[in-house]
């Protein structure tokens, strides 16, 4: 499957954005979906999974109440709202599509990665 990420950009400390991924190559709805960030000079974290059905939904504790995944299935897209966005939410934001249904915080089951959008927070 590929994935292609959009929606970066910069931003000032409480305003928001909206991240898209578009996916294409496999029937989107029969996997889970996540969004990872990797901030500068730091490893790659989990922020969010959608499971397959869009029922369950996963979130990093840093970024709960803020953020929220989402999908549309006839678009073939997963989206992630990010609101009141901090500083230290500024990293590239990549999406991935899991081998499996199941929402899940584990990089190592996600196995095709759309190329990174970035996402500056900055007064």
């Amino acid at each position: 499957v590929q994935l292609q990420a959009s929606g970066g950009g910069l931003v000032q400390p409480g305003d928001f954005l909206r991240l898209s991924c578009t996916t294409s190559g496999r029937r989107f709805s029969l996997y889970a979906m996540g969004w990872f960030r990797r901030a500068p000079g730091k490893e790659r974290e989990f922020v969010a999974a959608l499971g397959w059905r869009g029922e369950a939904r996963l979130y990093a504790e840093s970024v709960k109440g803020r953020f929220t995944i989402s999908a549309d299935n006839a678009r073939n897209s997963v989206y992630l709202q990010m609101n009141d966005l901090k500083p230290e939410d500024t990293a590239v934001y990549y999406c991935a599509a899991a081998t499996s249904v199941v929402a899940t915080t584990m990089e190592r089951s996600y196995k095709s990665w759309g190329q990174g959008t970035l996402v500056t927070v900055s007064s």
